[in-house]
Parts: structure tokens; sequence; C-alpha cells
């Protein structure tokens, strides 16, 4: 079943930067600024090292996007989107997924990750499971 939206999929493919959340060890809450993409129904952003966002998802799946999108809704509430989901680790492939993304993150010209910079590093694959927030991908749910 299509959680994502064409709203909820147009903001997620624009520039606008997402928050992920994992889970620490400890239950707390660990938050990262990403460029993400869209593959089908998954949400996808690449990670060069092995970082604690990625160390989160291998020890538990749970996470949450958020993006503040561009429209003001007619209450006069800036509109976001909330994504509750389910990620996998996937080795490989950052690279190019970040190429592909500073095309839109930063422009047609730009070469990202920048030459010398040859980790094979990881892809989160999020699955969507609920959206939540302000603006016409809910149905006043968050």
């Amino acid at each position: 079943m299509a959680i994502l939206t064409a709203e909820a999929r147009a903001l997620l493919e624009s520039d606008a930067l997402v928050h992920l959340v994992t889970l620490n060890a400890d239950g707390s809450p660990q938050l990262s600024c990403v460029w993400v993409g869209v593959d089908g129904e998954e949400i996808l952003s690449g990670h060069m090292l092995r970082r604690q966002k990625v160390r989160n998802v291998e020890r538990d799946e749970r996470v949450v996007l958020s993006v503040e999108g561009p429209g003001v809704n007619e209450r006069g509430l800036r509109e976001y989107l909330v994504v509750h989901g389910r990620a996998r680790v996937e080795e490989g492939g950052a690279a190019a997924l970040l190429q592909e993304l500073a095309h839109v993150y930063i422009g047609p010209d730009v070469v990202f990750p920048p030459p010398g910079f040859d980790a094979p590093g990881y892809v989160l694959r999020i699955t969507p499971e609920r959206l939540g927030g302000v603006g016409p991908w809910t149905s006043g749910q968050s």
C-alpha cells in the first residue's frame, strides 16, 4: 500500500532539508539534518561514514523524518511533513546517491562527495508507515 502522497513525494524530492531522528541505545533521540531522495515507496539518505545515525538504525529500525514545507495553510500555519517509518542500512552506494542529491541541494554542476573521498558509505532505506504534520499530505492527524 502506498503511503507517500504526491504532495509528500514532491516535498521530499525538493531541496528542503530533512530532519532524521533515530534512537540511541538509551532510548534518547538522535537528530541529524540530511538530504533525501525517493525510490519507489522508500525514502533514501546517503552517509559516507558509519556515524551514530547509521549505528542506531542497525540496532533499532524505528525512525522519524520531519521536513518544513514552503506553504502556509488557511490558519496561517507553516506546513510541515512528518514521516514515521522503519529503516534499514544498505552498505555501499552512498557516493552515487549523494552525487545525485547534490544536484538537487547544491546545483547542477557540483561534484559531491569531493574528489578523493572514496569510502563506500551507507544508504538508509526508509519505509514510511504513517504521515503526519500540517499540509496536504495529512487529514488532520499528527
